[in-house]
């Protein structure tokens, strides 16, 4: 690929299941903070020159980081929901970068690896919508009934969970979750606004250690993993 890449990060989301005092993006990790672990990465790839973070407008912590000061980093207002804030991204990407394509990815996600980066970018480019990255369902899938007993077993073939980064063209993007917006329509990734189109955007085995923190307990595994990786360095 020889254009540059702009990644999109929303970041504007409270985190209330990790019963934290802020948000989960602004917890530190190993002397940083989780976003500035997942926006650090993301530029260290060599195809990435750009990170257009979405933040709330009265988000007190983001200001206070070297991030704020980044001359590659752009904020941008965040929305109460996450399609509203990568929309938020990509209104300011296609009017003011030369970037054809973003890569989208969730702030709480800062084990992600450069390899899997690079076998996106190279998926996503050669296919008609785009790709994400995904992990293969492992475990035994049950569906509940009302009253949260086993309603059946899920056939797990096929099955993939979703991941970040999800990449795709800038434009077209933009116009799947503005439509998708305009007619209340629940969006929870990039890839499922593609798919309310009629759309089917690539998946990429990705590792399953590519972990969104979420839970409390998922701090600590987070941090065991960016050691493991400084470590092998």
């Amino acid at each position: 690929m020889n254009e540059s890449i702009t990644a999109i990060v929303p970041a504007a989301g409270v985190g209330s299941r990790m019963k934290a005092d802020r948000p989960k993006q602004y917890l530190t990790l190993l002397g940083q903070t989780v976003l500035e672990h997942t926006v650090t990465k993301l530029l260290s790839h060599p195809l990435i020159n750009q990170v257009v973070i979405a933040i709330s407008d009265d988000d007190p912590y983001y200001s206070t980081l070297a991030l704020a000061n980044h001359d590659q980093i752009v904020r941008v207002s965040g929305g109460t929901e996450r399609a509203g804030s990568v929309l938020s991204a990509l209104n300011y990407v296609c009017q003011n970068s030369h970037s054809e394509w973003v890569l989208v990815h969730d702030a709480a996600r800062p084990c992600f690896r450069l390899d899997d980066v690079s076998k996106l970018i190279d998926t996503a480019t050669q296919h008609e919508v785009g790709a994400i990255l995904a992990s293969p369902v492992r475990d035994t899938m049950k569906r509940a009934n009302d009253e949260q007993d086993i309603d059946h077993t899920v056939e797990r073939v096929a099955l993939w969970h979703a991941l970040t980064p999800q990449m795709f063209r800038a434009e077209p993007l933009k116009h799947a979750l503005s439509t998708a917006i305009q007619q209340s329509v629940t969006i929870t990734d990039e890839a499922s606004a593609f798919e309310w189109l009629g759309h089917n955007p690539a998946l990429v085995a990705g590792r399953a250690d590519n972990i969104k923190i979420t839970q409390p307990e998922d701090l600590a595994l987070a941090e065991f993993y960016l050691r493991r990786d400084e470590e092998m360095k």
